[in-house]
């Protein structure tokens, strides 16, 4: 299920992300979540087939980024159980899994950012998630996270101040595009990979 070995963590945070590609962003959130929240480890979930977006790189390239980014830290993994799973893909079906394969003595805290956050009620599947885990939600320039208005059904929901970083998934890609430098954004294994397989060029890429 992931890199990791044993099943004896107490605090798990879990990202999910098509990580397309993993970028500093994210590892810089991940890292803050295991201060702050004072957890065991950080396991990134690369999605299999995101129902909300229509267009994304192959998954296996996506999960070679992903775990080239968290080889950065020891306290994080990286988890194919979406990329394994046929058909769309839900947190909700994922933190049942992981809630089942780790037991009740795991704690759950799914990390997200501002963005998705306040789309949080679009999401599918979310009743009965706050049985499974929490919600961290991370701040990121240009959201307000004062907006959020949860339902009562909602799993509770923790914010976490991390610093200002911009840079997205999205303006990677468009550099890559644009035959603009990457370096910086994304960790170096990440940046040969790109260009290694070529990635985000093209008329077919998003």
């Amino acid at each position: 299920m992931a890199t990791s070995e044993g099943t004896d963590l107490r605090r798990l945070g879990v990202m999910g992300g098509t990580f397309d590609p993993i970028h500093v962003g994210h590892l810089v959130a991940a890292s803050e979540a295991l201060h702050v929240f004072e957890l065991d480890r950080v396991l990134f979930v690369p999605t299999g087939q995101p129902w909300q977006k229509s267009s994304y790189s192959d998954a296996e390239d996506r999960f070679v980024m992903a775990s080239l980014g968290a080889a950065t830290h020891r306290c994080f993994a990286v988890s194919r159980i979406e990329l394994d799973r046929k058909g769309p893909t839900f947190t909700a079906d994922t933190m049942r899994t992981l809630k089942e394969f780790h037991g009740a003595d795991t704690k759950l805290f799914f990390i997200l950012g501002a963005d998705a956050a306040l789309r949080f009620g679009t999401w599918k599947k979310v009743e009965g998630l706050a049985e499974f885990t929490d919600l961290i939600a991370v701040t990121r320039p240009g959201f307000a996270l004062g907006q959020i208005e949860p339902d009562e059904t909602w799993p509770r929901i923790h914010t976490m101040e991390m610093p200002g970083i911009e840079v997205s998934a999205t303006d990677v890609r468009e550099r890559v595009r644009a035959g603009r430098p990457i370096d910086y954004l994304v960790p170096p294994a990440v940046v040969r990979y790109i260009q290694e397989q070529g990635l985000f060029v093209g008329p077919e890429a998003a």
